[in-house]
């Protein structure tokens, strides 16, 4: 699902961000990248986002080689893939309902698919009720619900977690993390960076480590684990 081969990132001021980075991560698999601040994770994201381009290395999503994806289609391309970030990205002045179904209408989805489509994914991220509410009305557990069904609506293989639940009390970031392994247990691959090092631990799943641009641990965990 996701392969990287000898991929490096120099930064333009010649920081060298990733260094040598292989790893496959399989379909269906759940996977956390850990590692102190500047090891690399957030570049990583942004690799397989192609908001950048590695320095040299090859980097395959979805049987797609990155570096064959002309500009036009990078937009195509990364509306194939859930995103979920820890400042949760809602459209402020826009309610629950318009804020999941905005992700549909960006890619011409009908009418009649939105209508059946957006219901169900609130439905399954426990929101039903709150589908009129705009993002300042809702807690922060909720706002990161609604940002998770925005980026299931469109039914993609992968869902990318760039810390979460970095905003979140315990309480909520439990919540949040178990949803994920739910969406994962339902077929969707799930990489999840994060700090949450009691979470990492408390889930069980594989964890790669990350340490000054080079991954220096990849531990297999047990994915029945919660």
């Amino acid at each position: 699902m996701i392969k990287l081969e000898h991929v490096s990132k120099t930064y333009e001021a010649g920081v060298q961000a990733l260094k040598d980075v292989s790893l496959h991560i399989m379909p269906g698999e759940f996977v956390f990248i850990v590692g102190d601040s500047g090891s690399g994770k957030s570049t990583l994201i942004k690799l397989l986002l192609k908001e950048l381009s590695p320095t040299s290395g090859k980097i395959t999503v979805n049987g797609k080689d990155l570096s064959r994806i002309s500009h036009r289609h990078i937009p195509d391309y990364r509306r194939k893939i859930g995103c979920v970030f820890q400042n949760f990205r809602l459209l402020q002045d826009r309610n629950v309902y318009e804020n999941v179904a905005f992700a549909m209408r960006v890619i011409e989805a009908g009418k009649r698919q939105i209508k059946k489509q957006v219901p169900y994914m609130l439905s399954l991220v426990g929101l039903a009720s709150k589908y009129r509410s705009l993002p300042r009305h809702l807690s922060g557990g909720e706002q990161q619900r609604v940002a998770i069904a925005r980026a299931l609506v469109n039914k993609p293989k992968i869902l990318l977690a760039d810390e979460p639940t970095g905003n979140l009390d315990g309480h909520n970031a439990w919540e949040i993390m178990k949803l994920l392994d739910q969406i994962n247990k339902a077929g969707t691959t799930v990489v999840v960076v994060t700090h949450n090092m009691e979470i990492v631990r408390a889930m069980n799943k594989r964890v790669i480590t990350i340490r000054k641009g080079s991954v220096v641990d990849d531990q297999k965990g047990d994915a029945d684990a919660i």
